[in-house]
C-alpha cells in the first residue's frame, strides 16, 4: 500500500486572520443588522409601492412568516439597550498578553459598538482586546471567549426572552445569564431561565376566577401583539398567569397583562354567549371586512351587543350556518 502524500496547509496570514474575524463578526451580527434594517423599512413604509402591509412585504421579499420580522426588530432594540446600558457588567478580566491592536472602521461594525472603539489583535492566537466592545464567538459552540470585551447576544433566540422586560431588567437578566454561562454568551435556555426567575420574583399573586372577564393589556409584551384591548374569559388559573378565551381562540397571559372588567356574574355569562357565537361564525375564509367586524366585537368594553350589532351577527350566523 503506497503512502498518501502529506498535503501542507498554509497558515493564515495576519490579513486573512483579520478578514476571518471580521466576517465571523458580520455573521454573528446578522440578526441585529437585519432587525435595524427591517425597523427602518417598516417605520418609513418603504414597502408601500409594492405591498399594502409590512407583513405581506416581508413574506414575499424575504420569506418571513408574520412574527419573524417583528422578532428581529424587537431583538435589535434589546441589543441597542444592552450596548448602551451594560458596557461594564458583562466583561471579564483583561489578558495582559494581548497588546498591539488595530482599530476596525467598517461601517456595519460601527452599529454594534457601544461607547468606545473596537479593536482587533493581529497576533496568531486570534485574540481581541478592547474595553466595552463586541468580541467573537465560536459558531459551533455558540460561545464567546472574550478578553476584556463586552459580551453581546449572537442570535435572535437568545434575545427573545428579554423583549418582555423593561430596559433595566433586560440588562439585569443579561448580566446574570452571562455569569451563569461562566463568562460566555448564554444560550437561549439560560436566558429564559433567568427571565422566569426574575418575573416570578416581581409578579403579584393571581386573584382571578374562572369565568371572569378581563381586558388584555399588550403593554411591552410582543407575544400579545394584536391582542391588546381584547376581552378574555378566564378558563384556567395558574400561579402567575391565566388562560383566557378570546373571540378567536385561547392564549395564556401573565396576570400583569390582565385587567378585570369587574362584571357581575350575569354580565360574564353574556360575554360568554357572545364569545360562543363569534367562534362559531369566524373563519379565515371570510371576507376581510367581515373579519374586522367580528374582531371589533372581540374588543367591546361592554357585556352586550347593540341592536345593530345583534342584527349583523345574526345575519352572519344565517349565512355561515353558525
Amino acid at each position: 500500500m503506497s503512502d498518501v502524500p502529506a498535503v501542507e496547509i498554509p497558515e493564515l496570514t495576519e490579513d486573512e486572520q483579520r478578514d476571518r474575524l471580521h466576517l465571523e463578526r458580520r455573521v454573528e451580527r446578522a440578526f441585529f443588522e437585519a432587525g435595524k434594517a427591517l425597523m427602518e423599512l417598516r417605520d418609513r413604509r418603504l414597502y408601500r409601492s409594492t405591498h399594502k402591509t409590512f407583513e405581506e412585504y416581508c413574506k414575499d421579499r424575504f420569506g418571513f412568516e408574520r412574527r419573524h420580522p417583528y422578532r428581529l426588530i424587537e431583538a435589535a432594540v434589546v441589543v441597542d439597550n444592552l450596548m448602551q446600558m451594560c458596557p461594564i457588567g458583562t466583561q471579564v478580566e483583561n489578558d495582559s498578553s494581548s497588546i498591539g491592536t488595530q482599530t476596525e472602521s467598517e461601517s456595519s461594525d460601527e452599529q454594534m459598538r457601544p461607547i468606545g472603539t473596537q479593536v482587533e489583535n493581529n497576533s496568531s492566537d486570534e485574540q481581541e482586546q478592547s474595553v466595552g466592545t463586541q468580541t467573537e464567538t465560536d459558531s459551533s459552540e455558540q460561545q464567546m471567549r472574550p478578553i476584556g470585551t463586552q459580551i453581546l447576544p449572537t442570535s435572535e433566540r437568545q434575545v427573545r426572552p428579554l423583549t418582555k422586560l423593561e430596559p433595566q431588567q433586560q440588562v439585569e437578566v443579561w448580566q446574570r445569564a452571562v455569569q451563569v454561562a461562566k463568562g460566555k454568551v448564554p444560550s437561549a435556555r439560560i436566558v429564559t431561565d433567568v427571565v422566569q426567575r426574575i418575573m416570578e420574583r416581581t409578579k403579584v399573586p393571581n386573584t382571578y376566577q374562572i369565568g371572569e372577564v378581563c381586558q388584555i393589556l399588550a403593554k411591552d409584551n410582543p407575544e400579545l401583539r394584536g391582542k391588546g384591548g381584547c376581552w378574555g374569559i378566564v378558563t384556567h388559573i395558574g400561579e402567575f398567569s391565566c388562560t383566557v378565551r378570546t373571540w378567536d381562540g385561547e392564549c395564556t397571559v401573565g396576570v400583569q397583562y390582565l385587567k378585570s372588567y369587574n362584571y357581575l356574574p350575569a354580565e360574564c355569562q353574556q360575554v360568554q354567549v357572545i364569545c360562543d357565537r363569534i367562534s362559531r361564525v369566524y373563519s379565515a375564509e371570510l371576507e376581510e371586512s367581515v373579519q374586522r367586524f367580528l374582531e371589533s366585537l372581540g374588543k367591546l368594553r361592554r357585556s352586550y351587543l347593540t341592536a345593530l350589532e345583534e342584527k349583523v351577527l345574526s345575519l352572519l350566523e344565517l349565512e355561515t350556518g353558525g
